[in-house]
């Protein structure tokens, strides 16, 4: 029976293996996704996640509850031989071992893009993963706390004060999510005013959302501004040592919250132990069929890649460079085509290109907020929030999800969202820690005095 090994466990990965289930015949293959994560996180969401809209659970995918045969590893593959298809798993706890397969599909995904800027690796925070949307949430309520027990002063406004780097999609929602999330929590702190509230976004480009319009991207700068939000164009990052957020411009911005969303690359970890081809910006190169081939175009045989960390040829025109653009709707769409080249080569027959145009983008800006673009339709506020909602609620994988989701929402709706922060819980063992190394009172050898039981007032003696 033919193994199919598929490297990473995110959109491409498991949307490839969930569709792979349904076109295969029991016993046609054996399928086995290894990544370290048990689940895949719907990463549109994480926006909503870190504004407390989302319950966090809710927005990733439990891989062994929706893959029901497929083999699940949680480990990390470091190493791929393909020259004798084989592959080294390591598991956290256990030693490494090795895999032969038959079909190797590479769906690694991508982490977020740093640049050596002092403090940056130090003090910032990516929003990439279900744990860091989580951190951040936690975070700005415990700061909203701690700040309305101090006096006024530079320190509460340094706990109020929120910088995100990245003027992407990713960047801007984040950024409109958070911004929308501490006015909500304003009234619950009489203590706190708005004006104590500072929200940065640094974007090194003259401009912002490169996915819309540019008449669009100015609304949102301009709504942004309405609700107290500033946002730095032309303007880099050159430190954030001790929270100090250093700009180009010469300004210095405390904050205890620094979120970087500038740009995502391949996952560099799987690529450089692969002696799979990749090309200059470190992405697995592709042909149009999702098959890897190396630079002179030639096929290699048995190896298959998709999403974020694949160069995949944008055939509609649209893509940068000419090849797709890293985002979930090209991920979801590759992967549900190489499923069914995968069982199409296996049966003998010719795979298909992938081909697809860009629908647009939808993105939320806070509760009732949002923008979207397709073509030159453009729809700005609450019905483009409800297009927001609509279309992500309806990607979101599976139905159980789906009424997760929903459910969350509804409940929002009408009790209003969560503020209760778990900030603890990156640290469960602190409070036992705390109280089982206070010394125990001291014991003594001498027995209590014995006691006469007092009779009762008014009881017959």
């Amino acid at each position: 029976m033919p193994r199919i090994l598929i490297v990473g466990g995110g959109y491409a990965g498991f949307y490839t293996a969930w569709k792979l289930e349904k076109h295969l015949r029991r016993g046609e293959a054996e399928v086995t996704v290894v990544d370290p994560l048990p689940y895949m996180a719907y990463l549109p969401f994480l926006p909503e996640v870190a504004a407390g809209a989302i319950e966090p659970r809710h927005a990733v995918v439990s891989t062994r509850r929706h893959l029901s045969r497929t083999q699940v590893v949680a480990a990390k593959v470091t190493k791929i031989d393909h020259a004798n298809k084989v592959a080294t798993i390591t598991p956290k706890d256990a030693p490494s071992y090795e895999f032969e397969y038959d079909q190797i599909v590479v769906t690694a995904g991508s982490v977020s893009r740093t640049f050596p800027i002092p403090g940056i690796a130090d003090n910032a925070i990516g929003m990439k993963a279900i744990e860091e949307a989580v951190w951040v949430r936690d975070k700005l309520i415990s700061n909203f706390d701690r700040a309305a027990s101090i006096p006024p002063g530079p320190e509460r406004e340094r706990l109020l004060t929120v910088v995100v780097v990245g003027g992407g999609f990713a960047g801007i929602e984040t950024f409109a999510e958070l911004r929308s999330f501490a006015s909500a929590l304003l009234p619950k702190y009489p203590q706190l005013s708005f004006d104590e509230t500072h929200f940065h976004l640094i974007e090194a480009m003259g401009r912002i959302m490169p996915e819309v319009s540019l008449k669009t991207s100015e609304w949102v700068l301009k709504d942004l501004a309405k609700r107290g939000a500033f946002v730095h164009l032309d303007t880099q990052v050159t430190g954030a040592v001790d929270g100090n957020v250093e700009l180009s411009t010469g300004e210095v911005i405390p904050t205890d919250i620094i979120v970087w969303t500038a740009g995502v690359m391949a996952n560099p970890q799987v690529v450089k132990g692969s002696d799979l081809p990749s090309e200059e910006r470190g992405r697995i190169r592709a042909q149009a069929d999702l098959r890897v081939v190396d630079a002179e175009g030639n096929v290699v045989e048995g190896a298959w890649t998709a999403g974020d960390v694949a160069a995949v040829p944008d055939l509609s025109g649209g893509g940068v460079g000419g090849f797709c653009v890293p985002n979930a709707q090209h991920a979801v769409r590759q992967a549900k085509r190489l499923a069914k080249n995968i069982t199409a080569v296996l049966r003998g027959e010719k795979p298909v290109d992938y081909v697809h145009k860009n629908l647009g983008a939808v993105a939320g800006l806070g509760l009732y907020n949002g923008v979207f673009q397709s073509g030159n339709i453009a729809l700005k506020g609450f019905l483009a929030w409800c297009a927001h909602r609509g279309y992500h609620g309806l990607a979101m994988p599976s139905w159980e999800r789906k009424w997760r989701v929903l459910w969350g929402w509804w409940n929002n709706f009408w009790l209003g969202r969560d503020i209760v922060s778990l900030e603890a819980v990156q640290n469960p063992r602190g409070f036992f820690e705390e109280f089982a190394s206070r010394p125990r009172p001291a014991q003594t050898d001498v027995a209590p005095a014995a006691t006469t039981p007092t009779a009762p007032v008014g009881a017959a003696k």
